[in-house]
């Protein structure tokens, strides 16, 4: 069975904009047309889904789109994600290192003494 891309949104739960977005940037195929409507077959959701938990795990669109066409087609998906993950984990590892040093540096504010701001200024670098 044919769905529109409204029916399609919908089970997806997600806006048909966000659908012809992932097609214009190359994650989905360009859809069939029939009388110029956009159509979907059921398995375009499974994408739509993968995706989605790619979107919420931190991967760009590029990252997502070489996950899913940048592999010969009979790469398994637990290959594609062992190659896709190890350079997204060094990422998030400098990402948290960044955001410890930040807390660290507000956590000094709140006892913050200081008469003025050039004395703050160097009790605030690193």
């Amino acid at each position: 069975m044919d769905y529109t891309i409204g029916q399609i949104a919908h089970q997806a739960g997600i806006a048909p904009s966000a659908i012809r977005y992932y097609e214009r940037v190359g994650l989905l195929l360009p859809a069939r047309r029939v009388k110029g409507q956009r159509r979907y077959d059921s398995d375009v959701l499974s994408t739509l889904r993968l995706i989605q938990h790619a979107r919420a795990l931190g991967f760009t669109i590029a990252e997502i789109r070489q996950g899913l066409h940048g592999f010969p087609a009979f790469t398994s998906p637990a290959e594609r994600w062992r190659q896709l993950t190890p350079p997204k984990l060094v990422e998030i590892e400098r990402e948290l290192d960044r955001l410890q040093w930040i807390r660290q540096r507000l956590t000094g504010t709140l006892t913050c003494q200081c008469v003025s701001l050039a004395e703050c200024e160097a009790q605030l670098q690193p």
